[in-house]
């Protein structure tokens, strides 16, 4: 029992220490209006082609009534267009803005660099078993889909 103590510590205090670092990394300088949420809906827009609330939503796990919330906030704040679809008036497409694109390349680079951090001094036997075992977890989270906001 002691070692599923263990392995549930460290699983637990490795979501808060990546909590607060992207906190802290983040949310700086000229992003301070938004929040890590915001960040993440600015994340599941993505700077390719325009998208609906619903894919934003379904691709976040949460409802379109709880993205709407931070598409209001992103909106008013610069990051986010909404704009009617040409081919179907009735949909309403969700883009980023300049300053949206560089939210999210700046959420981007913060990732691309903890992930470079973390399998620093790693040899590639060793980034296999990581893979495989955080690759293992996720299936484990993904699996229990009843946790999660519909």
């Amino acid at each position: 029992m002691e070692l599923n103590q263990t392995l549930n510590t460290l699983l637990i205090t490795l979501f808060q220490e990546i909590m607060n670092i992207e906190q802290k990394a983040l949310i700086t300088g000229e992003f301070q209006d938004i929040t890590i949420n915001d960040m993440h809906v600015i994340e599941a827009i993505d700077i390719q082609e325009p998208k609906t609330s619903s894919s934003v939503a379904k691709r976040l796990s949460v409802t379109v009534g709880t993205l709407t919330k931070a598409i209001d906030r992103l909106t008013r704040n610069h990051y986010v267009l909404r704009e009617r679809s040409d081919e179907d008036k009735r949909l309403v497409l969700l883009s980023l803005t300049d300053k949206g694109k560089r939210a999210f390349l700046h959420h981007q680079n913060f990732h691309r660099e903890m992930v470079r951090s973390a399998l620093d001094g790693f040899d590639e036997k060793e980034t296999g078993i990581l893979i495989r075992s955080l690759g293992s977890l996720v299936d484990y989270f993904q699996g229990h889909e009843t946790c999660r906001e519909k």
